[in-house]
């Protein structure tokens, strides 16, 4: 099946979120893009074409988007993806496959930092619950269309991960 437009992918189909380590190039991100299409032209599950999309968000957050009612992916197939990303990331010198960091926004830029340097920042007051952060365990685009892909920490995980009040004993 054809590639389509991320627009057209349906409210119920499944998303994956693959942040970049660093914010890509104009370039970076044009040759991204084109081997991830190239890659997405020929998706397959069991030989079934894949009704797949792609969107970049922030320079920083591959979005790749499938409808399942169509043909749904199966776990060789998500391999696959997953395998060609992290090929492509080490051709880029970035990661692409690392959902360990937290990202958020500081003074307009998209930040990395490990979840005990969050932790230590939200400690020191330096982030907070209005922080915000991008939530790259969405799964479902019904809820990166509801919620998005970034919103203040208190209405995502990280609220309840990091700025959670603990009761007066």
């Amino acid at each position: 099946m054809p590639r389509i437009d991320f627009d057209a992918l349906p409210d119920h189909g499944r998303v994956w979120v693959f942040p970049s380590s660093r914010p890509l190039t104009a370039e970076e991100e044009s040759r991204l893009l084109g081997e991830v299409d190239a890659f997405l032209d020929d998706w397959a599950a069991h030989g079934a074409p894949l009704r797949s999309a792609r969107e970049m968000r922030s320079e920083t957050f591959l979005l790749v988007g499938v409808d399942e009612d169509a043909s749904a992916p199966s776990g060789c197939s998500i391999d696959a993806l997953v395998n060609r990303l992290e090929a492509l990331g080490e051709e880029l010198g970035i990661r692409l496959v690392d959902h360990a960091p937290v990202w958020y926004r500081s003074g307009g830029d998209v930040r990395a930092v490990s979840r005990p340097e969050f932790r230590a920042l939200a400690r020191e007051g330096a982030v907070d619950d209005e922080t915000v952060v991008f939530d790259t365990t969405l799964t479902r685009l019904t809820e990166l269309r509801a919620t998005g892909l970034e919103r203040p920490a208190r209405d995502s995980w990280h609220g309840k991960a990091f700025f959670r009040k603990t009761p007066n004993a």
